[in-house]
């Protein structure tokens, strides 16, 4: 390595691990919906000591006590609706871990009834779902934070400093998804895949951190115009289901989307995400910028972190440089415990949500305006309200 590639790397020294901080008393917490990434979500909070489950919530009966069970929480209450555990239960904070178009119903009940939320990724179904999440969370000044756990990933975090360092300059280009070359996500059953529940699809379940890993390192500019479009080729095929053929008929979301997205100040961003094709990767990452550009490699299977060492491309003196950005070691206690404890965090101290609305209401615009161009098969303007 010369010295002028040692000078870049000097600007990104690693940062102290985060901090948390512990409540005067036992945060009493629910979880509102019981499905399997719930069991992610009480795994961690059985790790808090200063955490207590005291309710679950799930519209299938019988559902909610067999969690309940099957985790060894004595003494919860459940019920079958979040309107009945919000209407008989005094809490600090609910994980909403229900179907994507039951986030906003559930995350707005809560607020209105004084609870903080920490609401599962993707933030809603639509657009105006996700403002209305936003309003309410400003409206009755509880906390509302996002499902992104990838934000607490070292090498995620060290994206956001190199942008923020200069080294590469003003921003203009950025290439970003990424997805499975065959990954749609049936193992749990068919509420990923039926619109009734999911929604949206392969956008919903992963390209949103995709767009939140280059959103988040520009700053969330808001986006201007989307050029859209999504397919279901593999979803619709019988053969892709070899022991249920029938979920061919069930699949109503896309398991592919692209997306060329006009953003304010200039930048274009080129999206694409997949749950199923004939590629291994749609590409790496890319942020151009006037100064370098940065690279970085994209995973097998999005895991919430980066899939090598980045690497910037940039000139020094005259010649061609490429620095490499050595990968950084993942979090101790991982990504989703830091993604529910800064929640928490804030809870405790009254402090802004981790992951704020105002940011991934952005990054539901994007993907509400890939649906609208495709549906229109045309360019779309996109309106968003002061946030």
């Amino acid at each position: 390595m010369n010295n002028s590639s040692q000078n870049i790397m000097d600007e990104f020294k690693n940062v102290a691990d985060n901090v948390s901080v512990k409540a005067s008393r036992k945060l009493k917490v629910g979880i509102i919906g019981t499905g399997w990434i719930a069991d992610a979500h009480v795994l961690e909070l059985k790790k808090m000591d200063d955490v207590e489950i005291t309710c679950l919530a799930d519209l299938v009966p019988g559902k909610a006590e067999k969690f309940a069970k099957k985790w060894g929480l004595d003494g919860v209450k459940c019920y079958l609706s979040h309107k009945e555990l919000l209407d008989n239960e005094e809490l600090d904070a609910v994980s909403v871990t229900t179907y994507n178009t039951t986030h906003a119903e559930c995350s707005v009940y809560a607020m209105e009834k004084g609870v903080h939320v920490l609401c599962e990724k993707p933030m809603s179904v639509t657009l105006k779902e996700a403002i209305a999440m936003h309003e309410t969370a400003k409206k009755t000044g509880k906390i509302l934070s996002i499902g992104f756990q990838p934000r607490m990933d070292p090498n995620m975090k060290k994206v956001k400093e190199i942008v923020e360092s200069g080294v590469l300059g003003k921003i203009y280009y950025i290439q970003t998804g990424g997805g499975r070359r065959s990954g749609i996500p049936t193992p749990f059953g068919t509420s990923f895949i039926d619109k009734n529940t999911a929604g949206i699809g392969a956008m919903g379940d992963i390209g949103c951190y995709s767009l939140d890993m280059v959103l988040n390192a520009i700053g969330y500019p808001k986006p201007l115009t989307v050029t859209g479009y999504k397919s279901d080729f593999f979803g619709k095929d019988p053969a892709t289901y070899p022991t249920h053929p029938e979920y061919a008929d069930i699949f109503g979301v896309e398991d592919f989307a692209a997306g060329f997205i006009r953003l304010e100040g200039g930048i274009v961003l080129d999206f694409r995400i997949a749950w199923a094709m004939h590629l291994d990767t749609p590409g790496d990452t890319i942020i151009m910028g006037t100064k370098g550009s940065l690279r970085i490699p994209s995973t097998e299977c999005w895991n919430g972190s980066i899939g090598g060492p980045m690497k910037i491309y940039s000139k020094m003196a005259g010649s061609e440089v490429v620095t490499e950005i050595p990968m950084l070691k993942p979090t101790p206690k991982g990504n989703f415990y830091e993604k529910i404890r800064s929640f928490l965090d804030a809870v405790i101290t009254g402090g802004k949500a981790p992951v704020p609305s105002e940011q991934i209401v952005i990054n539901q615009a994007i993907i509400d305006g890939i649906v609208e161009s495709a549906r229109l098969g045309q360019e779309i303007k996109v309106e968003l309200p002061e946030l």
